[in-house]
């Protein structure tokens, strides 16, 4: 089992990586100031990637701050997103620590999904929260009606990553849920404190 979740981590950090490098090749024809703010935004997801998250456990609050970092970095690369992560204070400052790069492939999906989108303005909303010793993990993000999603090779490998990563880590103590409508995409995942 160990391996085998090595393996899916390993799988999600490249993948990550070749998105934010195709994300600095557009802003240097751009707006070569800003390539250099996300380059240095970049080494700090490296460095978190690398060595704040080298064992098998990361505090939330590093999670969020990397979610975080991550959608400013298309906030700049895209002038019609927003994004917002809420949690509340007393959450963030427990301590809690989870496996690394739980949300990653979820929210990947929702930059994806929500690129769809076209020229209107876009959104992706985060939100965490606990009850009853669960933590909830909640992603939402506008897509477009009238987009054909168009599957590729590594379609839904994230995803499917992500489900087999939370298989291996906690049987069949979470929950997952994907819902999307017209307008709408949004995944709701609680896993156990």
């Amino acid at each position: 089992m160990t391996t085998e979740l090595i393996s899916l981590k390993n799988q999600i950090q490249p993948h990550f990586l070749f998105n934010m490098l195709n994300n600095v090749k557009a802003l240097i024809r751009k707006d070569p100031n800003m390539a250099t703010e996300v380059i240095m935004k970049l080494s700090d997801f490296l460095r978190y990637q690398l060595y704040d998250n080298y064992d098998d456990r990361t505090l939330l609050r590093s999670e969020i701050n990397f979610i975080s970092n991550f959608l400013k970095l298309e906030e700049i690369r895209r002038d019609n997103l927003t994004t917002r992560i809420s949690c509340p204070a007393e959450l963030e400052k427990k301590g809690i620590f989870l496996p690394p790069h739980l949300f990653t492939a979820f929210v990947e999906n929702a930059i994806k999904h929500s690129l769809s989108a076209g020229a209107s303005d876009t959104f992706i909303t985060i939100h965490f929260s606990e009850a009853n010793q669960q933590l909830c993990f909640e992603c939402e993000n506008s897509k477009d009606p009238d987009s054909l999603f168009v599957r590729s090779k590594y379609s839904g490998l994230g995803l499917a990553n992500a489900k087999r990563r939370l298989d291996l880590l906690y049987r069949n103590d979470y929950e997952l849920s994907v819902s999307t409508t017209e307008t709408l995409y949004s995944v709701k995942l609680t896993i156990p404190l």
